[in-house]
C-alpha cells in the first residue's frame, strides 16, 4: 500500500459520495486481508504500526456514511488521527486515535475473568493482587520512564508490570523474605526497554523515601499505587509493624496513614494514586474498611476521582468452600465478598 495519508487526501478531493466510496472500498479490503493485529502503513513517508480493528472500523464508518459533507469528515478526521499526535498530559496515549485502546477500562464496575499469568506473573503469593491492576494505571496515568513507587510490593506485580511497560519502579517490602522472593520474580521478566527497579527491605511507615529517592538521582515519583493487607483477613507475619497484626480497626487506619503520608510526600503535585482494598467481616458484621480509608484521604485533602468496584471469584482462603460458605451466608444472614475497591485519587 502507498502512503495512506496521500491517498485519503487524494480521495477528499472527489465531490461524488460514489467515487469516495470506490476510493475507500479497496483500501478496506487491502488491510482487511491482514491476518495480524497490526499492520504496517507506508504514514508521511515512515513505516508506523496501526491497529486493524481501528483502521477497519474507520473505513467502515466512512462507506456507511450518507452526506458528502460528513463522509468528508470522517475522512479528515481519520487523516488528522494518523498524521498527528495528540499526547494525554499523563500518558502516552495518542488520543487522536483513542478507539485503538478498546482493552483500556473505562467504567468503574471491572470484571476481570483470570489473572495475567504470563512471564513473570503468577499466583504463588498468598494476597498478591492481579496484574491487570497495575498495568491498567500505569498506561493511564504514567509515561514512559517515569517513577512508580508500590510501599506494599509482597511478590512484585507492580514492578514486574513497570518493566513491561518502560516505567521506572520501586517497591518497599516489610518481609526480608518476600523481598526476596519478589526480587526473583522480578529478575525473570524481561527489561526491553532497560528500566529501573528498586526492591527495597523496609517498613513504608518510617522508610525516609526521599533519601532514597536521592541515591537514585530523583527527586519524586509520578505514580503511587498501595494494596494493604486487609486488615487481619490474611497474616502475612508476626511483625509488629505489620498491618495485618494491628489491634484494632482504628489502629489499621492510623499504620496505613503513616505509610500513605510517607509514600504520597514524594508524589509530584497533580498526579495519581490508586489504593487497593477489600472489607471485612467479623463477628456478625461488615467492616467497612474500604470506606475508612477513602474518607481519611478525603479529609487529608486528596482529590478522589473514582471508586471502581473489581470482581473477585473464588480465593485462596476459601477455596473449594463454595458450598459451605453459600449455607454461611444464609445462616448468618449476609452476603458473601465478591468485590473489593480501587479508589482513584489526584494530589492537589
Amino acid at each position: 500500500m502507498k502512503d495512506l495519508i496521500q491517498t485519503l487526501n487524494d480521495i477528499l478531493q472527489f465531490e461524488d459520495i460514489n467515487q469516495i466510496r470506490k476510493g475507500i472500498s479497496p483500501l478496506k479490503a487491502e488491510v482487511f486481508s491482514s491476518k495480524k493485529n497490526e499492520i504496517s502503513l507506508m504514514i508521511n513517508g515512515d513505516n508506523e504500526k496501526v491497529n486493524l480493528s481501528f483502521l477497519i472500523g474507520e473505513f467502515e464508518q466512512i462507506l456507511k456514511t450518507r452526506t458528502l459533507e460528513r463522509t468528508k469528515y470522517y475522512i479528515s478526521r481519520l487523516i488528522k488521527s494518523l498524521s498527528e499526535i495528540k499526547p494525554g498530559k499523563v500518558n502516552d496515549l495518542n488520543l487522536n486515535r483513542w478507539k485503538e485502546y478498546d482493552d483500556i477500562i473505562t467504567d468503574s464496575l471491572w470484571i476481570l475473568d483470570k489473572r495475567d499469568k504470563s512471564g513473570a506473573h503468577n499466583a504463588g503469593y498468598w494476597g498478591n493482587f492481579i496484574p491487570q491492576i497495575p498495568n491498567q494505571f500505569l498506561r493511564r496515568y504514567t509515561k514512559k520512564n517515569e517513577w512508580v513507587l508500590d510501599p506494599f510490593l509482597g511478590s512484585g506485580t507492580t514492578l514486574i508490570e513497570c518493566k513491561r511497560l518502560g516505567r521506572n519502579g520501586i517497591g518497599v517490602e516489610l518481609q526480608p523474605g518476600v523481598a526476596v522472593l519478589a526480587k526473583s520474580n522480578i529478575k525473570k521478566e524481561g527489561n526491553p526497554y532497560k528500566v529501573k527497579t528498586e526492591i527495597i527491605n523496609a517498613d513504608s511507615t518510617s522508610i525516609d523515601l526521599k533519601k532514597k529517592l536521592n541515591k537514585l538521582k530523583i527527586k519524586s515519583v509520578q505514580f503511587v499505587i498501595m494494596h494493604p493487607p486487609y486488615w487481619d483477613i490474611i497474616k502475612f507475619s508476626d511483625e509488629q509493624n505489620d498491618l495485618s497484626n494491628a489491634e484494632t480497626v482504628d489502629k489499621f487506619l492510623s499504620m496505613f496513614g503513616k505509610v500513605s503520608d510517607n509514600a504520597l510526600s514524594v508524589l509530584n503535585k497533580g498526579r495519581y494514586f490508586a489504593v487497593v482494598i477489600g472489607d471485612k467481616y467479623s463477628s456478625g458484621e461488615w467492616i467497612p474498611l474500604g470506606f475508612y480509608l477513602m474518607k481519611d484521604l478525603i479529609k487529608k485533602g486528596y482529590k478522589l476521582k473514582s471508586t471502581i468496584v473489581k470482581n473477585f471469584e473464588e480465593t485462596k482462603g476459601k477455596m473449594n468452600q463454595k458450598e459451605l460458605w453459600r449455607y454461611r451466608a444464609l445462616a448468618g444472614g449476609f452476603y458473601i465478598f465478591k468485590h473489593e475497591y480501587i479508589f482513584l485519587f489526584q494530589k492537589k
